[in-house]
């Protein structure tokens, strides 16, 4: 199977952390978000141990929250000692709601309002990861009025293109995130940020993108930081405490993506950052990471219910499922791979080519597209797998469908975490 989690039992029914999900689909009802909570754990261990093992004192993974927010998530990272990054106040409310401790919170943002910026220092939020010149000013000026001194990383654009789908490129020099290094923009900003009373500035972030297999792209944007930090220090003599690396490890969508080991990724990109500091001659920063993908996306899945499967005569065949776009948009906007298969035939070989196409009433809604699977029959589940990260993050009411529940495995258990909506919760705000 594409992933250890991942199983066929004797009813030839697929399982996910050795449970049954077409029984899980029958109590809990489709479409599913199924979540394997040891999963979740284990690659959170793995991140936070080699960066213990391989990075410099200090350095500890951030969990992305972009990828997957909700309460019972942040509890289960807090528990194994990650840290988190939030890109939003709804996600800060939901970290505090969950009781995370947000002095190891990092806030991002691009377009941060004055309102959100004051909402995060009331909250007690550990960094600020400014981006632009006018953050900064309010970042300073709302710290001052509220009497604290506010630790602070400056976004950077190393200007890296790690060859990931454009739309999850966040690198180069004409991203709309962070300040530009090469064009000298960045020495400016860091200048102007050090005479500045009420923020403290500790080091920088960047990210280069999403689904990065290799650690060598994190290398070369690793390079061009320190060797900016080590400008820096030359310029004014700041030391710099923190390299933010940002997130990108990429997971196993299909068979044909590249098998991931992420202690070894960290293990040769912390040699790396070694031997760059010491041609630099300067202190290795603590290192942080922002894994989003690499923590979630194989804990879960998504099964839906086969409700038509429609052949058009010498073109090709539909298999409509009672969910899509609103809760899997990645098709949508990316035209990302997935592996679909029958749930409750997974024992059998796929012989029926097909799309898998959503409810909604658009064409562009699908979830999948020309892909092999056991001919379905209405009634059948179909699985969707690898969905843990930015489905349930990124999913909408379109044509005011209820968004799904969460549903999380644990010691051959099941419980909810997130409630599925009713048709009374999409009017909950109607006037």
């Amino acid at each position: 199977m594409l992933h250890t989690n991942l199983s066929i039992n004797e009813k030839g029914h697929l399982c996910l952390a050795g449970q049954d999900v077409c029984d899980l689909a029958e109590k809990h009802g489709t479409p599913l978000f199924l979540m394997d909570e040891e999963r979740i754990r284990s690659n959170a261990r793995t991140y936070i141990d080699a960066m213990a093992e391989f990075m410099p004192e200090g350095s500890r993974p951030l969990l992305a929250s972009k990828s997957c927010c909700f309460k019972k998530l942040y509890s289960i990272v807090a528990e194994e000692g990650m840290g988190t990054d939030l890109v939003s106040p709804g996600e800060l409310y939901t970290a505090a709601a969950a009781g995370f401790p947000l002095e190891n919170a990092f806030f991002h943002g691009n377009n941060k309002t004055d309102a959100d910026i004051a909402y995060a220092i009331d909250s007690g939020v550990g960094y600020f990861v400014v981006d632009n010149r006018e953050e900064l000013d309010s970042v300073n000026e709302t710290a001052g009025k509220k009497g604290i001194t506010q630790n602070i990383l400056l976004r950077l654009s190393p200007g890296i293109d790690p060859h990931t789908q454009k739309k999850i490129s966040t690198g180069k020099v004409d991203s709309k995130f962070g300040t530009a290094i090469e064009t000298g923009q960045a020495l400016e900003m860091c200048r102007y940020a050090l005479t500045l009373k009420n923020v403290s500035l500790k080091g920088f972030h960047c990210h280069i993108g999403s689904q990065i297999f290799e650690y060598e792209s994190f290398a070369d944007a690793a390079e061009i930081m320190l060797r900016f930090i080590r400008t820096l220090f030359d310029d004014c003599g700041f030391t710099t405490e923190m390299l933010n690396l940002g997130g990108g490890f990429g997971v196993r969508y299909v068979e044909s993506d590249p098998i991931i080991d992420y202690r070894e990724n960290i293990k040769g990109l912390a040699g790396e950052i070694k031997r760059i500091c010491r041609e630099l001659s300067i202190k290795e920063p603590a290192i942080l990471m922002e894994p989003g993908r690499s923590i979630v996306a194989d804990s879960g899945l998504t099964v839906y219910s086969v409700g038509s499967v429609k052949t058009i005569t010498g073109y090709k065949s539909y298999v409509s499922v009672d969910g899509g776009m609103p809760d899997n948009p990645r098709y949508a906007l990316y035209e990302s791979d997935y592996t679909c298969l029958i749930a409750n035939k997974a024992d059998r070989e796929p012989d029926f080519s097909a799309t898998v196409a959503g409810r909604c009433c658009e064409s562009g809604d699908l979830i999948q597209e020309d892909v092999m699977l056991t001919r379905p029959e209405r009634g059948d589940y179909l699985a969707v797998l690898v969905t843990g990260a930015y489905n349930f993050s990124m999913a909408s009411n379109y044509n005011r469908i209820p968004r799904p529940p969460v549903v999380m495995l644990r010691d051959g258990e099941s419980y909810v975490a997130v409630k599925r909506e009713t048709y009374e919760d999409l009017l909950r705000n109607d006037m």
